[in-house]
């Protein structure tokens, strides 16, 4: 009887043990719970980023950009963000070149676009009509595509959403408000980069 108790307890191990190995086996094999472990990323939007930054950075891109695209080409002119958008040049009155310096309120726009309300210019010591000195302007100087002169409107108008930019990004600005310092954009870049 000793024998087949032996027996029989030594079967009965062995079962066990198997079954052990065929769930484990069963378990390994099975998908897990959360179903979702991968993050799903929709390829159909397109991926928005928000930027923040400062006058002093904004003013450094905008003269590189306008340095490495040449547009300021024979007629230098340079950009600078203060308390408004300042733009300093040369230009060509009478055979002579004579420095000028206008100013412009920057209003963002609900479309993402900038336009930029003529403040104040001031070309040597002359007083000039501000139509006329922004004809000038759009005749005389290279500006992108991306950027319309309105003499009769006194403002220029900054299609953010038209300028080329590498990989189709394309730009919004959010805020513009150089007195607070407070200047974000939105990067949209298309989903077919992806």
């Amino acid at each position: 009887m000793t024998k087949v108790k032996w027996k029989t307890l030594f079967i009965t191990l062995l079962a066990v043990n198997i079954l052990v190995i065929l769930s484990i086996l069963v378990l390994i094999n099975l998908p897990a719970k959360d179903s979702d472990m991968k993050p799903v990323v929709t390829k159909e939007e397109d991926i928005q980023f928000q930027i923040h930054t400062n006058r002093e950075d904004l003013t450094r891109l905008i003269n590189q950009y306008l340095d490495k695209e040449g547009l300021t080409g024979l007629i230098h002119y340079e950009v600078y963000l203060r308390d408004e958008v300042e733009l300093y040049g040369k230009m060509p009155f009478f055979n002579r070149e004579v420095e000028m310096k206008l100013t412009f309120e920057p209003i963002a726009q609900k479309n993402g676009d900038l336009v930029l309300k003529q403040k104040s210019i001031a070309i040597g010591q002359m007083n000039l009509p501000v139509s006329y000195v922004m004809n000038l302007i759009n005749e005389r100087y290279k500006m992108p595509d991306w950027v319309t002169i309105n003499p009769n409107e006194e403002n220029i108008y900054v299609s953010l959403q038209d300028m080329k930019l590498k990989s189709d990004v394309r730009v919004k600005a959010n805020e513009f408000d150089l007195k607070k310092d407070d200047i974000s954009f939105l990067l949209t870049v298309p989903s077919s980069l992806q």
